[in-house]
């Protein structure tokens, strides 16, 4: 045992002279560790979300090896273990209903093993939250390797971002400026490096959450994934997590309510993804903070966005880390965050900004000359959506943040699909597309499909945004006046299951407002004559999914999930 003044769980395992400690050390020798790794250095899990069926994380293999790296030199013992990955671009029917289940991988792979601390190694969009939700109900010391950003796309002399190209595809085929072969070029340059989108999407915004949570290396979620000077960052991670177990850091003492607060707080200084919300919310319900959907509105909707990133801006993040990154972000917002409250590396917020270097505001603006005034997420309520929808102003049309428009209504995203380029559907630009069945419960799993395409015959129009109302999610690459996350959702019984076509709509996001323009006697009679569907799913996964997952206002976690168990394991397996 260690004569050293922290206690390692690990020596649970490896510390006994007894039959156990031999079983726990005699197999982990078949792969070649000598006697001093099991005398009390400190166990290093790193997590790693790697899969090739995961492009953003492909490359996440070789950042274990340079994590290791920094682990070994600090005295520490390595020992990376895989989690489910999930691939935003690649799985059906959408990741978010896995990202749950990969919290619960992550949650047990680190309990039922001898671990004094954790590496998560992230990239892609719900790698992130889904890991950070399972160490929190653990509560290890832990600290987040984000993957990083694509290189910039560039495409016949101009910058394309990876995903936000995506919703001008429809367009641009429809009007026949894209042949076959224009789509594979672009194929191939929007997507040029490793790494994760290099739009300030949701992978970006995850990046940048666990930033300003406090739970990276400060500059470290900005720097593109191509960039030498990410390694740097790895490899000092993986040092940094040896003293972190040393001075018991755990989760639960860098993760307070002022530090929720900054993470939304940057999220809109940095336009970042709705996503955000759903995902904060979710994590912080792990590790015992009460976080609210209003607090997103009340905290971080009078923010400046001082960002100029695509979808809400211009450029890319192999940009944004050029200007300085997030750190310049961090500085120009001084006052408006807690400075005083710890980080991962052991320092204040206010320590680790205070010298950084603008080096291009226009993709960084000052504080007192910020892109737009007020960014930031603004929560809805009305009849439409009793426990809350969002929109995100920076991303939307300013003139149809004050619209009333008539109803057209789709049942699914089959029945979107079989109507929507109908040029016979009875919808004009003032109207309000309204899609049901996407919600947690609906689709399962909430998909990122709130930002539906317009109309064919409206897009061949010039018609480039109208309002877009569901209980789904968009991608954080996307843009439109796009209402989302409306709760109670359309599969339990919410006002939304009982729109028709034909009823009005008022959307007033000054007065924070989504109003279903009928009488309460009507609303009322329709929701009795309301029928729940059947459950998509009958076993598996799925069907435990569908019977606990809660309502997005709340995180859309599993209610047996929400809180933690904690790092005791009690029994052991012999």
């Amino acid at each position: 045992m260690s004569d050293k003044k922290y206690k390692l769980r690990s020596q649970e395992w490896f510390g006994g002279n007894d039959k156990m400690g031999f079983v726990h050390r005699s197999w982990m020798r078949n792969q070649g560790y000598p006697d001093d790794y099991f005398e009390g250095k400190p166990v290093i899990g790193i997590c790693n979300t790697w899969s090739e069926l995961t492009p953003c994380n492909g490359h996440l293999r070789e950042v274990a090896e340079v994590v290791k790296r920094g682990i070994v030199e600090a005295g520490g013992f390595p020992l990376e273990f895989p989690v489910m990955s999930l691939g935003e671009t690649i799985m059906r029917p959408t990741t978010m209903l896995f990202r749950n289940l990969a919290s619960m991988d992550t949650e047990e792979s680190i309990r039922a093993n001898p671990l004094d601390g954790i590496v998560l190694l992230t990239g892609c969009d719900k790698t992130t939250p889904s890991t950070v939700m399972g160490a929190c109900s653990v509560d290890l010391p832990t600290i987040v390797v984000p993957g990083g950003p694509m290189l910039n796309g560039r495409f016949r002399g101009g910058t394309i971002g990876s995903g936000s190209f995506n919703w001008v595809i429809k367009e641009k085929h429809k009007k026949g400026e894209f042949t076959s072969e224009d789509f594979k070029e672009a194929e191939a340059c929007a997507a040029r490096s490793i790494g994760h989108c290099n739009t300030m999407g949701t992978a970006s915004t995850m990046a940048t959450m666990c930033e300003a949570l406090g739970l990276t290396l400060p500059g470290f979620s900005s720097i593109p994934a191509a960039d030498s000077r990410k390694k740097v960052f790895q490899q000092m991670s993986g040092r940094r997590i040896v003293d972190m177990v040393k001075e018991d850091l755990t989760l639960s003492k860098v993760l307070t309510r002022k530090a929720f607060e900054n993470a939304i707080v940057t999220n809109a200084a940095v336009g970042g993804s709705t996503n955000l919300i759903i995902h904060l919310i979710a994590i912080a319900r792990r590790i015992g903070v009460d976080l609210k959907l209003e607090d997103f509105d009340s905290v971080g909707s009078k923010i400046p966005l001082l960002v100029n990133l695509m979808p809400s801006g211009k450029y890319l993040m192999e940009d944004f880390y050029y200007a300085g990154g997030l750190p310049v972000v961090m500085k120009e917002l001084g006052d408006l965050l807690h400075q005083d409250i710890i980080t991962v590396n052991g320092k204040t917020f206010k320590e680790n900004y205070a010298k950084a270097e603008c080096y291009n505001d226009e993709v960084i603006a000052k504080i007192d000359k910020p892109l737009q005034e007020h960014a930031g997420i603004a929560v809805l309520k009305g009849n439409l959506c009793e426990n809350g929808a969002v929109i995100k102003p920076s991303a939307a049309t300013k003139r149809l943040m004050n619209h009333t428009g008539r109803a057209v209504v789709f049942e699914s995203m089959e029945d979107y699909h079989a109507r929507i380029d109908n040029p016979d559907l009875d919808i004009d630009e003032n109207c309000v597309i309204v899609l049901k069945g996407v919600g947690p419960k609906g689709y399962p799993g909430m998909p990122e499909v709130g930002n539906v395409d317009l109309p064919e015959k409206l897009i061949l129009k010039g018609v480039k945004d109208m309002v877009r109302i569901s209980d789904g999610r968009m991608s954080g690459t996307a843009y439109g006046t796009v209402v989302l996350h409306v709760s109670p959702e359309s599969n339990v019984g919410g006002t939304l299951a009982v729109v028709q076509d034909g009823d009005t709509i008022t959307l007033d996001v000054e007065n924070r407002l989504l109003q279903l323009n009928i009488t309460d006697e009507e609303l009322a009679k329709r929701k009795a004559n309301w029928k729940a569907p059947e459950p998509k799913a009958t076993r598996g996964y799925v069907r435990i999914y569908l019977d606990h997952v809660e309502g997005a206002d709340v995180g859309a976690d599993l209610d047996v999930l929400v809180g933690g168990s904690g790092s005791v394991v009690e029994g052991d397996n012999h």
